[in-house]
């Protein structure tokens, strides 16, 4: 396995021009947990310059208007889209993951900045009469800080860049420190495409986010990672009033009803738990079974684990790729070794495999609904399976949790899943399928799962100032 072109990926982007960072990063590859590349470090003066660019480019970019600005988003789209296997060879080798799922995730990260680069918000006449006229305006916010996680760099991203580049605001990318690589080879990219200070990227060693989430000059956060690091978010933006958006961790609840038919769904739950080795934040988390199927599910889901193949992401006969960095490698473990102790029973995996942060697909039975594995978000290929007497008490037990971000129910009759469905208290249920998440349908959590919401108009909206002009006919 070769290295990537050591000169692509090596730079920041700060007010339309590439530049060294004022120190370095190494970047490991999780499925070797040796480090194969060196990344740029930003400083806190360049934060600040990146700052000060962003808050001088916005005014000449919202003043554009939408036909404007659409034009470059297209380009940029467009050149992602060009760039596709060199940014998934990247995405594999920094994040893990094959190398089919990572060409998926710059495709989902295009097609959503060309989505919106089609979108606007229009005025809204609210009254009209012949004494008065009220129409509701929607204008950019201004400097926006893009924070996002290791498990799904360009995708997350493309969800933040999209709504809030064609609503008139600018943004400042910062990627996790242990990802950061094709974060700035999109900088890269967009460095030929977008006008100076529009799109910026900064990375850092979770150093620089207190000054970037408190700095007046920025007026909206939009995060993407753990409730512990989003409720330091939304303190620290406190100071200022800014604007947010949260998306935060989850613990999505996968109920089978008593009709389902487990030679469909079973294969289609364990996709959904197991995309990205278990770390993705509305992945299936906890599965529940009808008591009188809760050997069959378990016996399906753990050959499904067992048939499984982890490897290298770039050998494309790879299914399941390392968990990304070691501090989540052994906090998954911790969790297996929790439910080891707590008395589960394990039947498939459990164990650490080889080099690398490798974890073979853990599915686990006969756990107490009140085990950590069970009431707490893994992110890692570590899946419980619980039973359950009636659909009342799965219920009662999928929306006994802090989260509230998805689920999914899986039955033979769409009527009666959209029924349980209903009464589910997460931002997103889907009904025989998970994970489906179209660029013009929001999606965002309750509970602890976050604030504000992502895609569609209302996420386009999150990224706006709502101003009411009050018009007198006469006086």
């Amino acid at each position: 396995m070769s290295d990537i072109d050591p000169a692509a990926a090596r730079h920041l982007l700060i007010d339309g021009k590439l530049v060294p960072g004022d120190a370095q990063l190494d970047v490991v590859d999780p499925t070797t947990g040796a480090v194969f590349a060196q990344a740029p470090r930003a400083s806190a003066a360049q934060a600040e310059q990146a700052i000060a660019a962003a808050k001088a480019a916005q005014p000449a970019w919202e003043a554009l208007g939408y036909d404007g600005r659409k034009p470059y988003l297209h380009a940029l789209a467009d050149a992602i889209d060009a760039r596709v296997d060199e940014l998934a060879t990247v995405l594999t080798r920094e994040r893990g993951g094959p190398i089919a799922e990572c060409r998926r995730e710059v495709g989902i990260a295009a097609g959503a900045i060309r989505h919106f680069a089609d979108q606007r918000l229009e005025d809204e006449v609210r009254r009209d009469t012949e004494a008065e006229l009220i129409v509701g305006q929607r204008y950019a916010q201004g400097v926006v800080v893009a924070i996002t996680p290791w498990n799904r760099p360009m995708t997350l991203l493309s969800f933040k860049l999209g709504p809030a580049l064609i609503t008139g605001n600018t943004v400042i990318s910062k990627p996790a420190p242990t990802t950061p690589l094709a974060t700035l080879l999109l900088g890269e990219i967009a460095s030929t495409i977008l006008p100076p200070g529009v799109f910026q990227t900064l990375t850092d060693a979770n150093d620089l986010g207190p000054l970037l989430t408190s700095h007046p000059d920025v007026a909206h956060v939009s995060f993407t990672g753990s409730t512990p690091t989003g409720k330091k978010v939304l303190t620290s933006a406190a100071g200022t009033m800014k604007r947010f958006t949260l998306e935060l961790g989850g613990n999505d609840a996968a109920i089978i009803l008593d009709d389902a038919d487990l030679d469909v769904v079973l294969p289609r739950i364990f996709a959904a738990a197991m995309i990205n080795a278990g770390q993705v934040c509305y992945a299936a988390k906890r599965i529940y079974a009808p008591a009188a199927m809760l050997d069959a599910v378990s016996e399906g889901l753990a050959a499904l684990a067992r048939a499984a193949v982890l490897g290298d992401g770039l050998d494309p006969v790879t299914t399941i790729g390392p968990v990304q960095n070691k501090m989540q490698f052994e906090k998954v473990l911790g969790y297996i070794e929790s439910a080891r102790d707590e008395g589960g029973t394990i039947l498939s995996g459990g164990e650490a495999l080889g080099r690398g942060y490798f974890i073979a697909p853990t599915i686990v039975r006969d756990l107490a609904l009140t085990a950590r594995l069970v009431r707490e978000e893994q992110f890692g290929p570590a899946l419980p399976v619980l039973g359950y007497e009636t659909v009342e008490d799965v219920i009662a037990e999928a929306n006994n949790s802090e989260f509230g971000l998805g689920g999914s129910i899986w039955t033979g009759d769409v009527a009666r899943g959209i029924a349980v469905a209903s009464r589910i208290q997460s931002g997103t249920v889907w009904v025989n399928r998970h994970m489906s998440l179209p660029y013009d349908v929001p999606f965002g959590g309750a509970k602890e799962s976050g604030l504000g919401l992502q895609n569609g108009q209302e996420g386009m909206e999150d990224f706006t100032q709502l101003r009411i002009v009050n018009v007198a006919r006469s006086f």
